[in-house]
């Protein structure tokens, strides 16, 4: 069958599954696309969707496929809950790109798009996010998000500022430039390019990220948001207070938010990953916590209908 140029999408199968994965590439708001692997239930739609986010951008169509082949347990899981899924990839996080370049703003010159600044990672899910929901095997009104360290700081920006998902998970939330923290001593200047090493710093207590944080600023940007998130932190991560703060503020802004946090060894325990011997090598505690994850989605995605 002919392709559209337009809307190209490569099928792929997946390894010890019958649900394949469509490859494709969604455009950004500047004309730039970004790759996601998209799967469907075996089952009549439309689907409530869950796009799944970890860490910096980057890596493109290849870091995609890894991801399906190699991190599809979540997948599977969702699949057999009744969700459609997909990997997505962004661009990559511009240092202090965030709390430097303020909000985007979008005009026209000569009846084309004009910005202030270039778009940023966050905003390329919105992206993929609002072209998805043009898919009618999907329910646009029951779209999630998990987002997994950085990618759990995008989901606090995402709904900071748009108000079309209906639930998201923010799996250790890496979201210092989020609440406006300042790093401490542990943090320095890389010489051969001017830009911050924050990869060791030490955030643990609660009441030195409170310290450090831009309170003002970190409730201007908390208080648009009223998606329900759940926000999960990691036992002995050394930015557990950032992830716990995160939800502190959150809630005492009386936003629908809750909090889990597990003790494991795996940064992003959430997304299990195959072993040496391809297999997923998954234990109780992340089959704990990934229950956790869909009860949480099929309390708000499972029954939510469009407004009347």
């Amino acid at each position: 069958m002919e392709q559209d140029p337009e809307h190209a999408t490569i099928i792929e199968e997946v390894a010890g599954s019958d649900i394949p994965v469509e490859l494709r590439y969604m455009e950004t708001w500047d004309g730039l696309y970004a790759p996601i692997g998209l799967r469907f239930p075996n089952a009549p739609g439309p689907h409530p969707l869950v796009l799944l986010a970890s860490g910096n951008g980057g890596g493109g169509m290849a870091w995609i496929r890894d991801a399906v082949a190699n991190r599809g347990y979540i997948m599977d899981r969702l699949l057999e809950r009744g969700y459609a899924c997909a990997w997505i990839r962004y661009r990559t996080e511009v240092e202090l790109g965030y709390e430097n370049g303020g909000r985007l703003i979008r005009d026209t010159r000569q009846g084309r798009d004009m910005f202030n600044r270039s778009p940023l990672e966050y905003e390329d899910e919105i992206a993929i996010v609002e072209q998805l929901k043009e898919d009618p095997r999907i329910d646009p009104h029951r779209v999630g998000l998990i987002g997994m360290s950085h990618g759990g700081e995008m989901v606090l920006k995402i709904t900071s500022e748009y108000q079309g998902v209906a639930a998201a998970v923010a799996s250790e939330p890496a979201s210092h430039e989020f609440l406006a923290l300042r790093p401490d001593e542990t943090a320095f200047i890389e010489p051969s390019t001017g830009l911050r090493n924050i990869e060791e710093m030490q955030m643990v207590e609660t009441e030195k990220v409170r310290s450090r944080i831009d309170m003002a600023k970190a409730k201007e940007r908390i208080a648009p948001i009223d998606t329900p998130i759940l926000v999960m932190g990691r036992e002995g991560d050394h930015l557990q207070g950032i992830f716990r703060t995160s939800y502190e503020l959150l809630a005492e802004e009386g936003k629908p938010v809750e909090w889990v946090s597990w003790d494991h060894d795996l940064h992003g325990y959430v997304y299990p990953q195959r072993g040496a011997n391809g297999d997923y090598e998954v234990n109780d505690v992340q089959e704990s916590a990934i229950v956790g994850v869909l009860d949480f989605l099929d309390k708000h995605l499972q029954k939510v209908r469009p407004p009347s």
